[in-house]
């Protein structure tokens, strides 16, 4: 992270921690002598549980909302769009005045969250940018072209292609074409190996090589999904890889997409070894963990989503004590109807080496989640 957004979030936290001392006088759960704070009815919606990510950034905001005094309706919408509209009304049906949504498509809400507005409450988009409406107030996420730089400048590091190495076949993929994010991965990684791809040190057999960042959600993986993903690569290798050619390094912009990937080429007969594909994630989830310690899959983008928890609870804090909500970023999201103050935070990389002191050490995963 770097030196100006660590100086602000410390700020962040300081200014949290002497709001609680006001407010609560303790960081017990509400119910256990914590006074509840008055204008904090907080409703969450999550897009789904199928994805460990998403149930532990639920729960963990909760817990911290909890115990720090305010309300907090926690709901998942099983990847439904109309699922999750309807319990954005019903939160606000039920007094919530601050909404904390990660979409599942941003670009449907605008509705119910003029609903909201109707109300006065104030909206956090969370992690996924809420798009085409002005009702939107901030937004908390991870430095999303960022992750996507992370992950092109270690397929260039780990091939060579600084000093003129390849050719070596690439295949790119790209996340949900109705998730804002998936661009932004995308063109991170995509304006790095480009470079690469036009002076033919990368070659895509199969075609599937956009011209642009613009034209990203061609190669799109509809919903995140693994299956999709493995149906994708099983098609092009049986199609562009029927001979002598082999894969050298597939861009996955997510772990969930990997785990496709790599069922698809563990059924084409690819094991690992001196020829096997570099293969990008996202996320750090158990599973790919364990494909890394495996040597199945390189590398991971980990975001640590504490860190969003904590900097979105510090940020629903104080817009319930009525004070300016923490941004450092007033100038990259735009989501056609304004520029939503944001506030992004730092992802790193995670291979092999790194797991011990990154993840375990520091409790993201338990040693035993991943066999070790």
């Amino acid at each position: 992270m770097s030196l100006t957004k660590r100086i602000i979030a410390v700020a962040a936290t300081g200014a949290v921690a002497l709001s609680l001392a006001a407010c609560s006088g303790t960081g017990a759960p509400a119910g256990d002598g914590v006074e509840a704070i008055a204008d904090c009815n907080v409703g969450i919606t999550m897009p789904t549980r199928a994805l460990e990510r998403w149930i532990n950034d639920g729960e963990q905001l909760k817990t911290l909302l909890e115990k720090a005094g305010c309300t907090a309706d926690l709901q998942y919408a099983d990847n439904k769009t109309d699922q999750q509209i309807s319990q954005i009304q019903n939160q606000i049906a039920g007094g919530a005045n601050i909404l904390v949504v990660a979409a599942i498509d941003g670009l449907l809400l605008g509705p119910a969250l003029e609903e909201a507005k109707t109300q006065d409450a104030t909206v956090i988009a969370y992690d996924r940018l809420i798009v085409g409406t002005e009702n939107v107030d901030y937004y908390a996420t991870f430095d999303n072209y960022e992750v996507g730089t992370l992950q092109g400048e270690y397929i260039v590091d780990q091939l060579g292609l600084a000093d003129g190495a390849g050719p070596f076949n690439l295949e790119p993929f790209a996340g949900s074409p109705d998730d804002n994010n998936a661009k932004f991965f995308f063109s991170g990684a995509w304006d790095v190996l480009l470079p690469y791809v036009e002076n033919g040190q990368l070659v895509v057999p199969s075609g599937r090589s956009p011209e642009s960042n613009a034209d990203w959600a061609s190669i799109g993986i509809q919903g995140w999904a693994s299956t999709l993903s493995q149906a994708e690569m099983d098609n092009r290798l049986s199609s562009f890889y029927s001979g002598s050619e082999k894969v050298d390094v597939v861009l996955s912009p997510n772990d969930s997409l990997a785990i496709g990937i790599l069922a698809s080429l563990k059924s084409a007969g690819y094991a690992p070894g001196e020829d096997y594909p570099i293969i990008s994630g996202q996320d750090a989830d158990k599973a790919n963990i364990k494909a890394i310690l495996k040597d199945e899959q390189s590398m991971s983008v980990w975001k640590d989503t504490r860190t969003l928890g904590e900097q979105v609870y510090n940020m629903v804090l104080q817009i319930a004590a009525d004070e300016e909500v923490t941004v450092n970023d007033t100038e990259t999201y735009d989501n056609g109807k304004k520029i939503v103050p944001s506030f992004l935070l730092d992802p790193e990389v995670v291979v092999k080496e790194d797991i011990q002191v990154k993840l375990i050490d520091s409790g993201f995963i338990k040693a035993s989640d991943v066999g070790l």
